[in-house]
């Protein structure tokens, strides 16, 4: 797949675009929400806070892609296929929040959204290509 405007705009200029950017800003709050309360559970680990976080609000971002973004039949398959997709995210993420909070000293909270933020055009197509098997 070449990268030039006409499969940027047609990936990104999108409904499904705009419907995920909602649903990522609706996840990115829950995750950052459950980390912030999970973490002095935790002992102030704020990087295993993130990751719990992290692995319960794809539950919810799962459902709300499957209902608002790309309508389709929920199942276990594609629930696998979708967490799946979300692998390359949580890689990247986990990496900035290790560098924005461990490196840079950046409050725990900030790092979450930095990290939210910068994953999102990646994993949006691993999830429409992958999981939802739309080209």
């Amino acid at each position: 797949m070449t990268f030039n405007f006409e499969t940027i705009k047609h990936h990104f200029f999108t409904r499904a675009f705009l419907l995920f950017l909602v649903v990522g800003c609706i996840n990115t709050f829950l995750c950052s929400f459950l980390a912030k309360i999970i973490e002095p559970l935790v002992a102030g680990d704020a990087n295993l806070a993130f990751n719990i976080g992290y692995i319960l609000s794809n539950i919810n971002a799962y459902l709300l892609n499957s209902v608002f973004v790309f309508p389709t039949k929920m199942s276990l398959v594609r629930y696998v296929k979708f967490f799946l997709s979300y692998v390359p995210n949580y890689i990247i993420q986990n990496i900035i929040v290790f560098v924005v909070y461990n490196l840079m000293g950046l409050p725990s909270l900030a790092s979450y959204l930095i990290a939210a933020i910068l994953g999102v055009p990646i994993t949006f197509l691993f999830v429409k290509i992958f999981a939802f098997g739309r080209k």
